[in-house]
């Protein structure tokens, strides 16, 4: 049926709810809607989801279910449609049973147009035969993210509303959220069996939103920023932190600095009292401003919130606009700021690995909790972490777990008090034809277990002890006798009574390796986690309006620019002067990046930002001498500037991508040149960009090094040389051939002599570019710094990283030095890396004579031939070499 037809005029119902208008997008759901159309809605924060399944709801005659994740969020929602005269309800465990029962009996009576549900409610027989005999004309998930494990808030309990709609032959649904990628929506749909759905994917451009990032180079310079926006923008407002400690330390920062502003914190650590009190005078206004970790805002509704600030970078996109849009929600100008540091990604790095645990971690956790002989462990998160002496967070923790629970080792159940879980899984009618005819008491019991179970066969379900024995007819005593006797069913499972949060160990008997734990999948899912980082960095680096990467991101077809956000030139963009414009296309700011480029050079992509900016200013710290970076020629040619500042610029340029990080140990980026980067340095490439920097730094560029000679400007292709120099320039992949040094495919790090003579000191109009060919490509030697045995990473083990540091380039005698580890090791953690199904080469290891042995020994034999070959191995070989050779080809198995 034609939407039109059915409702011909939608406007008329907009009254009801207090509105005038439809907002962009609003309309065309709910006529899709209306016409009996599976929908998939995709709209941010604030811009009226809710509406998109509240008006149908009064528009047609029957009731509306929305599975929502919140009480609270239920709570205020049915409020505020009761103020409006529309009759609404939610059933949940804050109410007695009488309440529910009664709810429900009018729910099936058809006096509610809208039930409000949590998606547990689900698991309860006695609901979902209420719901059987409901006119059910609509179900509606909200934040239906949760469903799927892709999204950044995977619930177990969403994953059952695939089920139930197939139960109730698959009533007309729509699914809505505000954070959803393309991945996100096809899972959603999946998960939920939704028939040829309409996607709706509209409202994200928030044009009364300014979007802003300020760059920070220390904690200080972010704690000072954070006051000045603060000190500049009155209202209300809420300042997102990543962890519980740090947000502690910003609320005491505030209270210290803000004193007339009364701020409030708010962080799952705090008792259940506590965060009530905190959001309840948040939202009244007494306190205006509350400092939180992303556990607070879900179901916030506060419409002149004036600005979001960010102080850590969020994980996602996603996780950044659905907290900074809840700014602006009455449609006034308001503010989303975010103070980005660089080093804030390791955090959310910390947070991805802990949420796909190594191998190693998961059976350790395995082997813990199947020697624990209780059922069912009533042990937290936290417990198990502190007691394994686990270097993860402890929803790290909750990962393994899951993953256990999917392979069915056990089942996490959630909180329940002094309730007992039951299931059977079987298709049969009855057990009772399982047991013996003298076991009256058994029978009884399994009867009264098999009326409260109803239609959810196969699934957990929690029943009070009491009530079961009443239902039985029979004591506590015996009850408890008859299940843990029914217990001894193949298809019947019993947990006994508990209070917070426990494990029901399913498997204590089977090795590890034996449970089929998918962990290439982990890997991968682990994957697309650090690509969501990728574009979070990528926003907060970006130079193009900020409002379009959001809309790219999500897929919403109206990339108009904002022309409010920084980049755009908003009013956060005004710090940027004329002074700092005329410094873009000055020969001394284009002097000084190429500074930057040859010192990263010269480092050999072997140090982070800050040392390399160390060495840049001339410091004189034991960090930047021991390795002798002294020696460099760029040492102290950036002596004006401060550390800071270097490193602003140095990040000015990882943003044109002349320069990148590349991680070869765990939180340890290093800079390295990129092939653009070095086409700039060399004067190849003219830099025509515009460096985004602040007005202090760009004054200095322009100013040039105190006591230089005016820099000529580099020349777009460089002058060529004759062939008498032995300098001739060559592509950076041809090592350049000089008198007295022969270049090998493997460069050997040389270790400076502590007797060398120190450096002359540099005149002022030294020029660093003068010979940069030869430099570059016959680089200043240097010592490789010797690292101590690096601990097992969170998500990865020890292998993986000597892996990333073999396959960046370096050498085997190299990656030893970096990675503290003799040979052995090396080999040993190679050929692991080949085990976990990584690429590796046996060029890494093995000499060109080894390889050819192998070569004539083996060629491309599958394993099963090989074997016959491994008794009469040459001696300068060993079955190591041979399964790195194995592997390498790709030949193992």
């Amino acid at each position: 049926m034609d939407a039109a037809t059915e409702i011909p005029d939608l406007d008329q119902h907009l009254s009801r709810f207090g509105l005038a208008s439809f907002r962009p997008g609003q309309r065309d759901v709910i006529a899709a809607v209306l016409a009996r159309q599976d929908c998939l809605c995709i709209m941010p924060t604030g811009g009226g989801k809710s509406l998109c399944y509240q008006l149908p709801s009064v528009a047609r005659e029957g009731v509306t279910l929305v599975v929502s994740p919140l009480i609270a969020l239920m709570k205020d929602q049915v409020d505020a449609l009761a103020a409006r005269g529309i009759a609404a309800t939610c059933i949940n465990s804050t109410l007695s049973p009488s309440e529910q029962f009664e709810r429900m009996d009018g729910m099936a009576a058809g006096q509610f147009d809208l039930v409000y549900i949590a998606p547990e409610r689900l698991r309860s027989s006695a609901f979902l035969e209420k719901l059987r005999a409901t006119n059910l004309q609509l179900l509606a998930v909200d934040e239906a993210h949760c469903i799927s494990e892709w999204g950044h808030d995977f619930r177990p309990d969403y994953a059952r509303l695939g089920l139930l709609r197939q139960r109730l032959g698959f009533p007309p649904t729509i699914a809505l959220t505000a954070t959803a990628t393309p991945e996100v929506r096809a899972d959603v749909a999946k998960q939920l069996q939704l028939r040829d759905p309409r996607v709706f994917i509209t409202g994200f451009a928030r044009p009364n939103l300014h979007f802003g990032v300020r760059e920070a180079y220390s904690e200080v310079d972010k704690d000072q920023s954070l006051l000045d926006f603060l000190n500049a923008t009155p209202g209300a407002g809420i300042v997102y932190a990543a962890t519980r400690k740090k947000c502690e330390e910003l609320a005491e920062l505030l209270r210290l600095s803000l004193p007339n502003r009364r701020a409030g914190l708010y962080h799952a650590g705090l008792e259940a009292e506590e965060r009530h009190r905190v959001q309840e005078a948040f939202m009244e206004g007494r306190s205006p401003l509350i400092v939180a970790t992303n556990a607070f805002g879900m179901g916030i509704d506060k419409a002149d919130l004036r600005f979001v600030v960010h102080y850590n970078l969020p994980g996602t996109l996603e996780a950044y606009y659905q907290e900074a849009g809840r700014a602006g929600r009455d449609g006034l100008h308001s503010q989303c700021l975010l103070l980005y540091s660089s080093r804030d990604r390791r955090i959310q790095e910390f947070f991805i690995d802990s949420k796909y645990p190594a191998p190693e971690t998961v059976e350790q956790v395995y082997d813990y909790l199947r020697k624990i002989d209780q059922d069912p462990i009533e042990l937290t998160l936290e417990e198990i972490r502190e007691r394994l002496g686990l270097n993860i967070r402890s929803d790290g923790v909750a990962a393994c777990e899951k993953l256990l629970e999917g392979c069915g080792a056990l089942e996490r159940l959630d909180s329940r008090q002094n309730m007992a879980g039951v299931k059977i899984d079987s298709d049969l009618p009855t057990l009772v034809d399982l047991l013996p005819r003298e076991a009256k008491v058994q029978w009884r019991v399994l009867r009264a277990i098999e009326a409260e179970i109803g239609e959810l066969r196969g699934e957990r379900v929690f029943v009070n002890p009491r009530k079961l024995a009443a239902a039985a007819e029979v004591d506590s005593a015996a009850l408890t006798r008859a299940l843990r006797e029914l217990a001894k069913l193949q298809a019947f499972d019993y947990v006994p009574p508990f209070r917070g949060r426990a494990v029901h160990m399913l498997e204590r008997h089977k090795p590890f390796h034996q449970l089929g734990i998918d962990f290439a999948e982990q890997q991968r899912r682990r994957d697309a986690e650090y690509k969501k980082l990728d574009r979070m960095v990528a926003y907060a680096t970006a130079r193009r309006c900020r409002q379009v990467e959001i809309l790219d991101y999500f897929g919403d077809p109206s990339r108009a620019k904002c022309g409010l956000c920084d980049n755009c030139g908003g009013s956060a963009a005004g710090a940027a002067s004329a002074d700092q414009a005329a410094a873009e296309q000055s020969p001394e700011l284009v002097e000084a990046v190429r500074i930057v480029l040859s010192g990263v050079a010269r480092t050999q992509g072997r140090f982070g930002k800050r040392l390399v900016a160390g060495m840049l200013i001339g410091s004189e710290s034991a960090k930047v001498t021991k390795v002798g970076m002294q020696r460099h020629s760029t040492y102290g040619l950036l002596k004006h500037l401060s550390e800071d500042e270097t490193l602003e610029l140095i990040d000015a340029l990882l943003r044109l991508r002349l320069l990148q990080q590349v991680e070869l140990q765990p939180h340890r980026p290093l800079l390295q040149l990129t092939p653009r980067g070095q086409s700039v340095m060399k004067g190849d490439e003219t830099l025509t960009e515009t460096l985004v920097l602040g007005s202090s730094l760009a004054s200095k560029l322009h100013a040039g090094r105190p006591g230089r000679k005016p820099a000529a400007k580099a020349p777009a292709k460089p002058v060529e040389k004759t062939a008498e120099k032995p300098s001739v320039k060559t592509p950076p992949s041809q090592p350049t051939k000089t008198p007295t040094k022969t270049p090998t495919a493997t460069p050997t790090p040389t270790k400076l002599s502590p007797m060398s003579p120190a450096p002359t000191e540099r005149e002022a109009d030294f020029d660093p570019f003068a010979e940069v060919n030869a430099e570059f490509d016959a680089p200043d030697e240097f010592v490789v710094p010797r690292a101590a045995p690096q601990p097992a990473d969170a998500s990865h083990p020890p292998h993986y990283w000597t892996w990333r540091v073999l396959q960046s380039g370096l050498s085997a005698i190299e990656c030893q030095h970096a990675r503290g580890l003799d040979a052995e090791t090396i080999f040993d953690h190679v050929l692991r890396a080949a085990r976990d199904g990584h690429p590796v080469c046996e060029a890494w290891l093995l000499s060109p004579r080894q390889i050819t042995l192998l070569e004539q020994l083996i060629g491309n034999q599958p394993p099963q031939k090989v074997r016959s070959l491994l008794a009469n191995l040459p001696a300068e070989l060993k079955f190591r070499d041979v399964q790195l050779y194995l592997h390498a080809r790709g030949l193992s198995g």
